[in-house]
């Protein structure tokens, strides 16, 4: 398995799910498509308990002071949610998805636009994207880039029966987007220490069980507004190292 498989793999759920979309049109029930949502959203608690669980990874532990690791995490997800909330980064991305499909599509009347739009913006525009490609770079797996892969297939399966093979075409910027993110996971891998690999992967685990709540509809949270927090989990416990 090569760096960058993870989005080599969606890539292609997307251009097969939107074909098959295209093929087979609106003959899932809603009820089986909920279905499937929930089954998705109990399978990301399943990864995201996996990923919290480098809370507990040696190297981390041994890198802070005892119980440190916790203190890590929560210090990093509540001041990077403060962060994010500050600037809004949920609402500016909701806001930039808008934007975007008004410039292209001001009267709403091209299906293959409003098909490429929708679905560029549902499989770019969200958390998994970013901790999966970080993943996927750093080397440390492509769960979560899987799960996302299985997601964006019965999702394009959907939009594409609906709106043509627009859909399709989204598979473009998702690969650009999510290449640029594993870029920087490779870079990040490369300069920091497996402790604080830790710390940024089990932090990513808090955002994946927020993902869990949306596709279960438990909970709506702004994970947007967390994301802030991958980038404080490395430097706090770099700072913890010292304490």
């Amino acid at each position: 398995m090569f760096i960058g498989f993870g989005t080599t793999l969606n890539i292609f759920t997307i251009l097969l799910g939107a074909a098959l979309g295209v093929s087979v049109g609106n003959r899932f029930k809603e009820s089986t498509r909920a279905l499937m949502m929930d089954v998705l959203g109990a399978v990301t608690l399943i990864s995201a308990a996996a990923s919290v669980f480098a809370m507990w990874d040696n190297s981390f532990v041994e890198a802070v002071p005892k119980g440190g690791a916790l203190l890590v995490v929560l210090a990093a997800l509540l001041i990077g949610g403060g962060v994010g909330s500050f600037v809004d980064i949920e609402s500016k991305l909701e806001r930039s998805g808008v934007y975007l499909k008004n410039k292209l599509d001001k009267d709403g009347k091209s299906p293959f636009v409003e098909g490429f739009v929708t679905a560029s913006l549902i499989f770019v525009i969200g958390p998994l994207a970013i901790l999966g490609s970080i993943s996927d770079g750093m080397g440390t797996g492509v769960e979560q880039l899987t799960l996302k892969s299985i997601l964006d297939f019965f999702a394009a399966m959907a939009f594409a029966a609906a709106l043509g093979w627009g859909v399709a075409a989204s598979a473009l910027p998702v690969g650009i987007y999510q290449f640029f993110w594993t870029g920087i996971g490779l870079l990040v891998g490369q300069v920091l220490s497996d402790y604080q690999i830790s710390a940024m992967t089990a932090v990513g685990g808090v955002l994946l069980f927020g993902i869990a709540l949306k596709l279960l509809k438990i909970k709506e949270i702004a994970i947007g507004n967390l994301l802030p927090s991958l980038a404080l989990a490395p430097f706090f416990a770099w700072l913890a190292s010292y304490l």
